[in-house]
């Protein structure tokens, strides 16, 4: 066995040290030809289009020759139409796809196909839940802490005690499926001993029919005293369908909403609080992200850090809610009240 002398060891821990814990965070190199394609759950809700501004500001900002395409499927075709979305972009050889998943584990078997043949798949807003094909994802904030924050929100506005229920988007979707599972780990808790979650139904994200599966919940459950709606959609819908039948002072509305669109049921009593964080920062770092990862800037391994513009240096890291795989996580998440709920909508 060969021994290092003094030196030669001190300069091999150098190297060493400045390969890891010293590395300084990676810049991409700005002006590179990066064809990518921002593909949400469905279009024409302003969470997605909010995030097309911070992807587009990016792009601008990195001064990108490529194309950023904002494309998307139908609310009704969301699952069937991201897999061909998906399919057709690494057909047509794009160097990056931004997937926002609403097809579970469906959309694996073409996100795989996609890294094979050179189209990196990066997520946002909703990952695939086992991973597979997916460089990393781009979460908006920890997805534990939403069920605790979602849990909290549910105990004040129940007064400690009562039913509640959820109201979600689709049975496929993710991130809303793992925020409840976080909730209802949260809600073991001693603290929450005296509130009983009766119900998770589905509006698809669809208004007419959030609003109507908020209704079925109050005439299902007499003494419900909360919705918890972990969606921007069903969250206005349901305040709507609240204070449409007089119901607010009896149940109150709370979840992940837009201060824009929750502004007049924040202050009249129908959603007291409520949390969200911004889409259009996660537009913008899932962009630079995903700029870094295809220019070879980045490799998306664990420990990696890259610079994002406006919002500083981001590492990639183990995904502690899915084994073997890999997020950003961006972060932090706002509480709204009528107290600071009209400024954030301006």
């Amino acid at each position: 066995m060969m021994k290092l002398t003094g030196l030669a060891f001190a300069a091999g821990l150098a190297t060493l040290m400045g390969s890891t814990s010293m590395a300084e965070p990676v810049t991409a190199t700005p002006g590179q030809a990066v064809n990518a394609v921002l593909l949400p759950k469905f279009l024409g809700i302003l969470p997605f289009d909010q995030a097309n501004r911070g992807a587009q500001e990016a792009a601008k900002e990195l001064g990108s020759t490529g194309t950023l395409e904002f494309i998307g499927p139908t609310p009704e075709n969301s699952a069937a139409g991201q897999i061909e979305m998906l399919t057709n972009a690494t057909t047509q050889k794009q160097n990056v796809v931004m997937l926002s998943n609403n097809a579970g584990d469906q959309i694996a078997p073409a996100a795989e196909a996609a890294a094979a043949a050179g189209t990196k798949v990066v997520t946002w807003d909703s990952p695939i839940p086992n991973g597979a094909g997916e460089s990393f994802f781009v979460a908006q904030v920890d997805f534990g802490s939403i069920g605790t924050v979602m849990a909290d929100m549910a105990y004040d506005l129940a007064g400690g005690a009562g039913e509640v229920a959820i109201l979600s988007a689709s049975p496929d979707a993710s991130n809303q499926n793992a925020w409840i599972e976080a909730m209802k780990q949260a809600m073991t808790g001693d603290k929450y001993k005296d509130l009983k979650l009766v119900d998770v139904v589905y509006g698809n994200d669809q208004s007419e029919e959030s609003y109507n599966k908020a209704l079925g919940l109050v005439d299902k459950y007499p003494d419900l005293k909360v919705i918890m709606a972990p969606t921007t959609v069903g969250i206005v819908a349901a305040a709507k369908a609240m204070q449409d039948e007089g119901l607010c002072e009896k149940v109150k509305v709370s979840g992940l909403g837009l201060p824009a669109e929750m502004v007049s049921y924040s202050l009249n009593g129908c959603a007291p609080q409520f949390a969200l964080w911004s889409f259009v920062d996660l537009g913008y770092l899932t962009y630079q992200a995903s700029y870094a990862l295809a220019t070879g800037a980045i490799k998306g391994e664990v420990g990696e850090e890259f610079t994002a513009g406006r919002m500083g240096t981001f590492k990639i890291e183990e995904d502690p809610g899915r084994q073997g795989a890999k997020r950003v996580l961006m972060g932090p998440f706002t509480i709204y009240t009528k107290d600071n709920v009209e400024a954030a909508a301006n």
